[in-house]
């Protein structure tokens, strides 16, 4: 990756688009957005593969995510709270809550941050 300074931030080209970075919103991606949302995205796929593994009906999964960052040490996050919303036929609680015990094990971001920034994963069947 190669990035290039902008006015107010950073970008970076991809074969499907360009990435602005930048700590104000109004300019592009802030960085603590993307990290919560590599997190998010690597341990939903993750997600999604074990439940098919499983042979679990999964319709969708909407995912949220909720940030806490410390202000006294220079805003860092320091907890991530992701919330799973799985729609499907004929889901079983234990399973997910299994399914989900492995993505920790499985998600490279997860393990990337691992001992720095911890990671809440709850989830509902709706």
């Amino acid at each position: 990756m190669e990035f290039e300074m902008t006015e107010q931030g950073f970008k970076v080209p991809f074969d499907f688009g360009e990435l602005e970075i930048s700590g104000n919103e109004a300019y592009g991606f802030r960085p603590y957005q993307l990290m919560a949302a590599s997190i998010a995205g690597c341990s939903g796929g993750v997600l999604r593969q074990i439940l098919v593994k499983k042979k679990l009906e999964v319709e969708d999964i909407a995912i949220s995510a909720e940030v806490t960052r410390n202000e006294a040490e220079a805003n860092r996050i320091e907890k991530i709270s992701l919330h799973y919303a799985i729609k499907g036929t004929n889901l079983e609680e234990t399973k997910i809550k299994k399914a989900i015990d492995l993505v920790k094990r499985n998600c490279s971001m997860a393990r990337s941050v691992e001992g720095s920034i911890e990671i809440e994963e709850t989830f509902e069947i709706v």
